[in-house]
């Protein structure tokens, strides 16, 4: 599934209001600042920071080298 590119302009971390990044690979956009992972459930990207998975930054570094 490839995420809309105005969706991805659009979005923004609901903890930070900085920008979300879209890692194709596990199909779920991420906050480097936060270091979290926002899912998307049937094609709808949940931002509930409840929701959010937590991010180890090895992981960042390896999504940034793409």
């Amino acid at each position: 599934m490839l995420m809309d590119a105005k969706i991805t302009e659009i979005l923004v971390c609901p903890l930070c209001k900085g920008p979300l990044l879209w890692n194709e690979k596990k199909k779920e956009f991420y906050c480097r600042s936060d270091m979290k992972a926002f899912p998307v459930i049937d094609g709808i990207p949940c931002m509930v920071p409840t929701e959010a998975r937590e991010m180890k930054e090895e992981e960042i570094e390896e999504l940034d080298k793409k």
